[in-house]
């Protein structure tokens, strides 16, 4: 990991140009580009052509969607602890979002007039899952059971498929679980592609959700403006703030676990007490080595990872306001955990002491796991249900509400110097 200590004025430089040296590069947005000009005009066989490129599977058009029939029967192809597992992610899920449900409202304003909004879930929502080295189905979860809640009607989910050239079994049982209406074996760039554009097989969506790596990310935000998106969540962050009475192992297992992601994610360790960050680094390295993704794990945090070191705890809050960490964590005394948690304002989630893993987030406690990443949590927030509304204000006024506003509506046309605009009011008492 790498080790930078706090100075000041131009640390934030410093950390800044480190992590804009990782961002995605002019080539592989070029690469994605073509890609998607690719799809666009290619249509099916396109997106057959690159699932087989990239995915080294042939799948042809008649095959893109996952038959009803094994979609419905996914649940039961599970062990049943297995099943009660992803019944109970799906409930604290949809527990936690039901709370943020936007509501219809409608009330009079200063004129008298009848003002309000009204929401409606969009049409028809992209979801993508990711796939690659391991079945995410997590992801399936914290982004297609908020569509639901939402009352999207059409929800349909895409995934990159295995070998086999289908979708993990896993995966498949969370889609149906969390209430997709279909399901797509196709991911990378071809699947975004295929959500924004539309092929001969496949309608287009009005909006695309979901996390996954560069490639996709990028393509995201080619694809915005022709469709909605999200926001952008790419590889996965975490920062753990630790102060002396943090547990070492804790510590190290919570950043190796999601150094396990790869692909280019973020670790920071903040604190300032120099034995405990070296503590932490050691036994980092040590738990590494006993995990499966052990090459994905110590790759990730010899070249992604940071070590940082504070004065203090404002400090540390500092440094967390400006990298805007996706997941944060809090292993500090309890009487600053939530002096902390005020202070810091652009972090996507924030887990508060040591028996709060950010693998809690992750795959179960509720709020949706598709949270900002690479600085964007400086602006973005994470996933929620109204993500998945689109808003329309109405109003109502009468004679008398309309002759109180008469007066506001000709200023503005005579400063504007919109002389049709305030005879588009004013003609009604003529």
């Amino acid at each position: 990991m790498k080790h930078l200590a706090f100075s000041g004025k131009g640390f934030f430089d410093k950390l800044g140009s480190a992590l804009r040296d990782e961002n995605v590069g002019e080539r592989l947005a070029s690469d994605v580009a073509a890609l998607l000009r690719e799809v666009a005009r290619g249509g099916d066989r396109a997106v057959s052509a690159l699932t087989e490129k990239f995915d080294r599977v042939r799948i042809t058009p008649g095959a893109f969607q996952v038959e009803e029939d094994e979609f419905n029967a996914a649940p039961k192809g599970l062990a049943a602890k297995d099943r009660r597992a992803l019944r109970s992610a799906v409930s604290c899920v949809r527990d936690f979002n039901r709370r943020s449900l936007p509501r219809n409202w409608s009330g009079r304003n200063p004129h008298g007039a009848i003002v309000g909004e009204t929401y409606h879930p969009i049409r028809r929502a992209g979801v993508y899952v990711p796939g690659g080295r391991a079945p995410l189905l997590s992801s399936a979860v914290m982004t297609v059971t908020l569509a639901a809640i939402a009352g999207v009607p059409e929800i349909a989910v895409f995934s990159p498929p295995g070998s086999d050239g289908r979708i993990h079994p896993a995966t498949l049982a969370a889609v149906k679980l969390s209430g997709a209406t279909e399901v797509y074996r196709i991911g990378g760039v071809q699947a975004v592609a295929a959500m924004a554009y539309g092929t001969e097989s496949i309608s287009p969506v009005d909006k695309i959700f979901g996390p996954g790596n560069a490639y996709v990310v990028e393509a995201k935000r080619q694809v915005y403006g022709r469709v909605g998106v999200d926001l952008l969540p790419g590889p996965s962050e975490v920062m753990v703030i630790a102060d002396a009475s943090a547990r070492p192992d804790w510590v190290a297992a919570d950043l190796v676990a999601q150094a396990e992601h790869g692909h280019g994610g973020k670790i920071f360790l903040v604190g300032s007490e120099a034995d405990l960050l070296h503590e932490v680094g050691v036994e980092a390295r040590r738990q590494a080595r006993e995990r499966t993704h052990r090459e994905v794990v110590e790759t990730t945090l010899r070249d992604h990872g940071y070590v940082i070191q504070v004065g203090n705890l404002e400090e540390a809050a500092d440094v967390a306001n400006f990298v805007a960490p996706e997941h944060l964590e809090l292993h500090v005394e309890k009487s600053s955990q939530g002096k902390l948690r005020r202070a810091i304002t652009t972090a996507g989630a924030v887990m508060e002491g040591g028996l709060t893993p950010t693998v809690l987030g992750d795959f179960t406690a509720g709020p949706s796991h598709v949270l900002p990443t690479g600085r964007s949590g400086r602006f973005f927030s994470g996933l929620r249900v109204a993500d998945f509304l689109r808003r329309t204000s109405h109003l109502r006024y009468d004679e008398k509400s309309l002759k109180n506003a008469l007066p506001v509506v000709e200023a503005f046309s005579r400063l504007e110097n919109l002389d049709a605009h305030g005879r588009s009011a004013s003609i009604r008492f003529e």
